[in-house]
């Protein structure tokens, strides 16, 4: 599907923001955590020679090396952010071209990222508690309007922005760190296991035959853990955070445990001891280029409906009944139109495929600002739309799971998911 000059713009801009946030997170975290000493500073000094006693101050010295720590990390995600095709030396007034159509050759491999369509239409809300899924918000112009210069304005990174990366920070400990497997095993296993239940006929050297698809892949453990059980998996993702960050980690980590993270620095609420907050995590706990010979997995970058929900001339790949198995977890709430995601979903899958969904209603769009349009159904009416739909739901249960938890803190968010296997009937 082409885009216009006016998105491809929009695009190119956006892309930009988000790279500045990345290159902008010590500046701005390292200034978050000075406003502390400021206050102490207008405490009585009896009150802060209180405080020393308790080694508050080299609490937040311990702080700023954690935030430097991040930094590093982070600055090598966006090493090389060209990889992604866009030039982000070239006013957006330029005909420069910047979806995701220009990859290395390093890509046509396991775990490689694949061109799809990537213009901005989404929204996400937090409230407070790290369910963020994958879409992006406030995607604001950081270039100058001043006609006389096409030289960009530096763009200053919103609070806003600075969630995302620190979720993103979090969501590497739910992906790619021995301490987020129970996370993990809570949400994915189950759908591994209904996965593995349908195609229990089906000999182990013969999953590469079939073809898995997961929305909303994130930072792609899921979508790699279907792939190290032999099926053809790709996975699919929106957010430049998440795309970016799956990259280095899929394509350029050789090392289990190569980087150190430090997630929790962020919010000094909720902690019951420094070790809760401060504690590093390593990642990753697995080789993820360590998929066995023949593998085929691959990520693509763009919007859900955009990719699989467009049949017509302009496609670049055929979708309708290409699809044995349509694995969903913390997706489906991100839909306006959840009429229109059930749909493309039957519609992908091929005759007797199955649709194996896990997660929350948490709607991403309801109440929201930009006046885009949102459909929130309760849990009863999103099961009835499955069965008008074309779809028989089965083997169904609730399971309790976190998102993005830190486990050591005193406060956290569990989830009652929904979660069910569906199989496409008609």
């Amino acid at each position: 599907m082409s885009h216009s000059a006016a998105e491809v713009e929009e695009e190119q801009i956006h892309f930009a923001n988000v790279i500045a946030t990345f290159k902008n997170y010590a500046q701005y975290s390292l200034a978050a955590n000075n406003r502390r000493r400021k206050d102490l500073f207008i405490l009585p000094r009896e009150d802060r020679d209180i405080l020393d006693t308790l080694g508050y101050k080299d609490k937040l010295d311990a702080v700023d090396k954690a935030i430097l720590v991040n930094a590093e990390f982070l600055n090598q995600i966006v090493a090389d952010p060209e990889i992604f095709g866009h030039d982000l030396g070239a006013s957006p007034n330029d005909d420069s071209g910047v979806s995701f159509d220009s990859f290395p050759d390093e890509n046509d491999s396991n775990g490689r990222i694949l061109p799809g369509q990537t213009h901005s239409h989404s929204h996400d809300h937090d409230r407070g508690h790290g369910h963020t899924h994958s879409h992006d918000q406030q995607r604001s112009s950081g270039w100058s309007a001043a006609p006389t210069s096409r030289r960009p304005k530096r763009y200053k990174p919103t609070d806003f922005d600075m969630d995302k990366l620190r979720s993103t920070l979090k969501q590497f400990v739910r992906d790619w760190s021995s301490e987020g497997k129970d996370e993990r095993d809570k949400a994915y296993e189950p759908m591994k296991e209904a996965l593995l239940a349908h195609f229990s006929d089906i000999p182990p050297p013969e999953r590469r035959n079939f073809r898995v698809l997961v929305p909303g892949a994130g930072l792609g453990r899921l979508a790699w853990d279907i792939a190290k059980l032999g099926f053809a998996c790709q996975g699919n993702e929106f957010s430049h955070y998440m795309l970016l960050s799956s990259y280095l980690m899929l394509n350029k980590t050789e090392q289990i445990e190569k980087f150190t993270i430090h997630p929790y620095v962020h919010s000094f609420s909720n902690v019951p001891n420094r070790d809760a907050m401060l504690r590093e995590v390593r990642i990753p706990d697995v080789l993820p280029t360590g998929l066995p010979p023949g593998s085929d997995f691959s990520l693509v970058a763009g919007d859900f409906e955009e990719i699989y929900g467009s049949d017509g001339e302009d496609s670049e790949e055929p979708q309708a009944g290409q699809w044995d198995a349509v694995l969903t977890c913390f997706f489906i709430d991100t839909a306006k139109n959840i009429v229109n995601y059930l749909r493309i979903i039957h519609t992908i899958l091929a005759p007797g495929g199955v649709w194996i969904n896990l997660g929350p209603l948490l709607w991403h769009f309801e109440n929201n600002n930009t006046n885009d349009p949102s459909v929130e159904l309760d849990l009863d009416e999103v099961k009835q739309l499955c069965r008008k739909i074309g779809f028989e739901i089965s083997n169904e249960r609730r399971i309790p799971t976190t998102y993005t938890n830190n486990s050591k803190a005193m406060l956290g968010y569990i989830y009652d998911t929904a979660f069910w296997t569906a199989t496409k009937i008609t």
